[in-house]
């Protein structure tokens, strides 16, 4: 099926530029030029990836990746002219799977966008097990969902995969590089706030009875907790 890319960004040149290199590697593109009219376009059409600016008129790059992220679970990359650290780290706590910065190499985002398409179907065809299981956590890594009880837990592309690596061995340390490359499939090049950051989000979605944890080990990395 045809992959539709969604980019949002109010300077056109640059929406152009990515939409010519998107385009060039099979894919379809939707454009739109603020927050406000992409949440348009995601209610009205099946979006599979979303590539967002940061600073944008009407409702900022925040504040859409927000709004996206409390219907859907698709695959989010910023491209934004701010570089520093806290606002990567923003970005990726409100639920971004990527952080690229302006200016950028379009075969990088391109590069970018197939890796982040490639974990979020890989969900779908990974055949090592169809469920997984962490005292009343299950995962079905068909349907890519994740379930506690009777409720659906929502994750992020980068939360599933995080969440599934747990899951194929509880109890096991891995380090925050361990983590890293199976979240985002990439070699580790980013500081430790990277995985902190998106370890936090993950605890602040798992049930708050602590039956099921991500615990510390100091100095060595994280590992999934079931209480018995």
């Amino acid at each position: 099926m045809n992959k539709t890319i969604l980019i949002v960004d109010d300077e056109k040149e640059i929406r152009e530029l990515l939409r010519l290199y998107i385009e060039k590697d099979g894919y379809s593109v939707i454009q739109a030029e603020n927050g406000l009219e992409a949440l348009k376009q995601a209610a009205s059409a099946r979006i599979d990836l979303a590539v967002i600016d940061i600073m944008m008129p009407e409702l900022d790059g925040y504040q859409l990746i927000k709004g996206l992220r409390e219907r859907s679970n698709l695959p989010i990359i910023i491209v934004s002219a701010k570089t520093e650290n806290h606002e990567k780290i923003l970005g990726l706590d409100l639920g971004a799977d990527d952080y690229v910065t302006k200016p950028f190499d379009p075969l990088e985002v391109t590069a970018r966008i197939k890796a982040q398409l490639r974990r979020y179907d890989g969900g779908a065809a990974d055949s090592e097990a169809a469920l997984l299981t962490a005292g009343e956590l299950c995962m079905d890594v068909s349907a890519c969902t994740l379930s506690f009880g009777s409720g659906t837990i929502p994750l992020t592309a980068t939360e599933f995969n995080m969440m599934k690596l747990f899951m194929q061995s509880p109890g096991r340390v891995y380090t925050k590089q361990q983590i890293y490359e199976a979240a985002w499939q990439e070699a580790a090049i980013v500081d430790d706030n990277t995985v902190m950051v998106a370890i936090s989000k993950l605890r602040g979605k798992l049930p708050g009875d602590g039956a099921v944890s991500i615990g510390t080990v100091r100095g060595l990395g994280y590992r999934l907790e079931v209480r018995t």
